[in-house]
């Protein structure tokens, strides 16, 4: 049984705390088909959301089978159901892999035999057993609906919350939802509470809420709603409730709610005569049929009964282990990522023009540094030769500064393009799928696998491509290897910082910016190109991990080199381990920031 006892909900508004949800009581037994309806801005989804538990309570209690979950244990992941208004499922997957996925992250299956069966029997319960194959992205909006319900089935929950889910949609298909949670509140004993705005099919419910300005202004059957407000038609509702304030109808309705809730109880009571409800099994045990009616109906009345009585309908499904959640989720972003034919595109032409762009510059940079010849043959022969090395540690130096930082800025673009929108892109669901007991900590391994898989690739790539046009300026493979670990770097240190970006951020436009500024600000604030004041140096220098790449890779070079492109830059180079552990300490701060935002709550 749920029971809410003056739960309220405040935000603060110029200093002053202001209830949203003021003061409801409420009581919602098992096998109850509940609807929460009001006019726009009344506060549906915000009393769903507090029930939820993803708006906290600000005063009042909330009690779930006889417990209170602000004080005791919360809701089980397994235990509740919450289908949002937004889309929970992956355009390019299938319906049947949706809901295979759900499963997987949700449920501690023993075997494929017993995957198989939970899936096709979720299908046939939600009429999506002839869809099961096709892609969601081609679904209708109603049967998008009825996919975000099957995923929401699969841990079989005792609570279900709907919100707005039959929204936008015509009358048949609203209809068609609306009969669906009728039937899946008649089955174990499952609560069902639907948001929504329409008056229709009314009748389907066991009862509706009407909230007014965060009031309850009615809550019983749905034949008494015309009676109590004194209106003809259900469409008649909304403009009476305007016709005063929302303290008014509280009050009348605290005067008349006993006789409501003795017209609800009569009602169930003749439902589970009829066997139109079916009732847990612990309520069943408790008697025979006439003490089994008595005691759901005291469900309403008695609070201490549901503490007794009313416990779980079956045993809880229990969560999947962390590498069994990193494992689908990893294979899932693969799949993912193989079926976006724009992104694959994307990442392919990325990783062939870059390195070609490159390979474009090869040509001055392979040029050998003139030395002086040591033969004396006059002092203008040696100002001409003077002048002729100069020019060569100048154009040389130069290309080779150049190509390298080049291939930095560009691994640094790649690592923005990885990750800048990998969690922020799809922050929706994965919030739903945390708040359905996924652990930040398998999605954040799953994203930093699958993105170390790409930088693998993209660097790698770019360091032997580009080898073969360019030979890296040392005698021996060990520079050309430290060349290639600091590629590497950069591009991990780019990635996992813009993936800490992506879930600080709330929307993908806003991580998208913002790293867009990131990368931009890499090429100026080296001081490769043009030295920086030294004010400002000290303080820019340890965030620009273009630099630290810049100058790990110009530190592995033979001292010919290095002294031609020290005569070109001001910027001093750091030792090559220096380098390399600030690009680690980037890598690991970008691996941080994303953890941290992963664990904040950014459903809205």
């Amino acid at each position: 049984m749920l029971e809410l006892k003056d739960v309220c909900f405040a935000i603060q508004k110029d200093g002053e705390p202001l209830n949203l949800i003021d003061e409801v009581s409420l009581k919602v037994p098992r096998g109850h088909f509940m609807a929460i309806v009001g006019p726009s801005g009344c506060g549906k989804t915000t009393l769903l959301k507090t029930i939820a538990g993803l708006n906290e309570e600000s005063g009042g209690d909330l009690i779930w089978d006889g417990r209170n979950l602000a004080q005791e244990k919360d809701f089980d992941p397994a235990e509740i159901g919450y289908v949002p208004q937004f889309s929970i499922a992956y355009d390019q997957l299938t319906v049947d892999e949706s809901i295979e996925s759900a499963t997987r992250l949700r449920v501690k299956i023993k075997n494929f035999k017993e995957l198989d069966n939970r899936i096709d029997r979720i299908l046939e319960e939600t009429g999506l057993a002839p869809l099961a194959d096709r892609p969601v992205q081609v679904l209708s909006g109603g049967q998008k609906r009825r996919l975000g319900l099957a995923m929401e089935l699969v841990t079989s929950p005792h609570l279900l919350l709907c919100d707005e889910v039959t929204s936008g949609l015509d009358p048949r298909s609203e209809r068609d939802i609306v009969s669906l949670l009728h039937q899946l509140s008649r089955t174990d004993g499952r609560t069902v509470i639907s948001v929504t705005h329409s008056l229709a099919h009314l009748e389907l419910y066991d009862s509706i809420l009407v909230l007014h300005e965060g009031r309850v202004a009615y809550h019983g059957p749905p034949e008494g709603l015309t009676h109590y407000f004194s209106v003809d038609d259900m469409e008649e509702v909304y403009p009476q409730l305007a016709k005063q304030r929302s303290e008014k109808w509280q009050q009348s309705w605290l005067k008349h709610r006993d006789a409501y809730y003795k017209k609800l109880n009569n009602r169930r009571d003749d439902l589970i005569k009829k066997g139109e409800l079916s009732v847990p099994a612990e309520v069943t045990a408790k008697g025979n049929e006439s003490e089994q009616t008595n005691t759901e109906s005291a469900l309403l009345e008695d609070p201490d009964a549901s503490q007794q009585i009313m416990r779980e309908a079956a045993e809880l499904v229990r969560t999947p282990s962390v590498v069994s959640q990193f494992s689908t989720l990893l294979s899932r972003r693969w799949k993912i990522f193989f079926r976006d034919k724009g992104q694959v595109f994307l990442q392919l032409a990325i990783l062939v023009c870059f390195p070609v762009l490159v390979a474009l510059f090869s040509e001055r940079g392979n040029e050998n540094v003139k030395k002086f010849s040591g033969i004396d043959e006059g002092t203008i022969h040696r100002i001409e030769e003077g002048i002729e090395v100069n020019q060569s540690y100048l154009s040389v130096g130069s290309a080779v500064s150049g190509i390298v930082m080049f291939q930095v800025v560009l691994l640094s673009l790649m690592g923005s393009n990885n990750s800048a929108r990998e969690v922020a892109g799809e922050r929706m669901i994965y919030e739903k799928e945390k708040f359905g007991g996924i652990r930040p900590s398998a999605y954040l391994g799953s994203k930093v696998v699958f993105l170390g898989s790409l930088i693998l690739i993209q660097s790698l790539w770019m360091a032997i491509f580009v080898q073969q046009f360019w030979k890296f300026p040392d005698g021996s493979e060990s520079g050309f290897l430290d060349h290639t670990v600091f590629l590497v770097l950069v591009n991990g240190a780019m990635t996992f910082i813009c993936l800490g970006i992506s879930s600080l951020m709330k929307t993908a436009e806003q991580s998208s910016l913002l790293s867009i500024y990131l990368v931009g600000f890499q090429l100026p604030l080296s001081g490769a190109v043009l030295a920086l004041p030294e004010t400002i140096e000290p303080l820019s220098r340890p965030f620009i991990s273009a630099y630290w790449a810049w100058s790990g890779s110009i530190d592995s070079m033979n001292p010919t080199y290095r002294n031609a492109i020290d005569a070109v830059t001001e910027t001093s180079f750091q030792p090559a381990t220096s380098c390399q552990y600030l690009l680690i300490i980037h890598i690991a701060v970008g691996l941080i920031a994303s953890y941290i935002g992963l664990k904040r709550h950014h459903w809205d």
